[in-house]
């Protein structure tokens, strides 16, 4: 391998992590732990809905201005289709959450899971580093539409951005459903 190419393959190598998850893609089940004694809630309860999963360090002043965004955003588009969720996932998230909502007025569910089922669900390496808030749009017909990049993202979590991908995601239209009447009988 001439040095050159044994560069360009280190570089492209190391530049992997920030490629990012394959988008779009049908969302997987997402389990959240809500603080005691609201038990949990899946994702797929939302299906229908446009769905904004904001995965999060409860200490991390970046998440707490997204979350206080997202209260923003539900309170403006939740009646027209759409619902933030949070998930904490940094040590201790678990009692954590409770002054978090608190503190930041977060008007949406948040609650809690560990590292593993965050990185699987986000198609992360979890040997890899991943900057929060990552970012996850959901369409209502239960499709990732849109993922933060693992690193360096600094777009998704802005509000210009996640006002023009909510609105979009909302003037598709909603998941036919399915209905177990017959159709009547055409008249001739």
């Amino acid at each position: 391998m001439t040095r050159f190419t044994q560069i360009l393959v280190t570089g492209a190598l190391a530049l992997l992590p920030l490629a990012g998850a394959e988008v779009p893609r049908k969302s997987p089940e997402f389990a959240i732990q809500l603080p005691p004694p609201s038990g949990q809630l899946l994702l797929s309860q939302y299906k229908g809905k446009v769905v904004c999963l904001e995965f999060l360090y409860t200490t991390c002043p970046h998440c707490q201005t997204a979350s206080q965004l997202m209260s923003r955003l539900q309170t403006e588009y939740g009646p027209k289709g759409f619902q933030a969720l949070g998930v904490a996932f940094n040590d201790m998230a678990q009692m954590l959450v409770r002054d978090f909502v608190r503190d930041f007025k977060v008007n949406y569910p948040v609650g809690f899971s560990t590292r593993e089922p965050v990185h699987g669900f986000l198609q992360n390496d979890p040997k890899h580093s991943l900057h929060v808030p990552q970012m996850v749009f959901i369409d209502r017909k239960g499709m990732i539409r849109h993922q933060s990049l693992p690193q360096a993202d600094t777009v998704t979590s802005t509000e210009a951005f996640m006002r023009k991908t909510i609105e979009a995601l909302l003037k598709e239209s909603a998941p036919a459903a399915t209905s177990t009447k017959k159709a009547a009988p055409k008249k001739s």
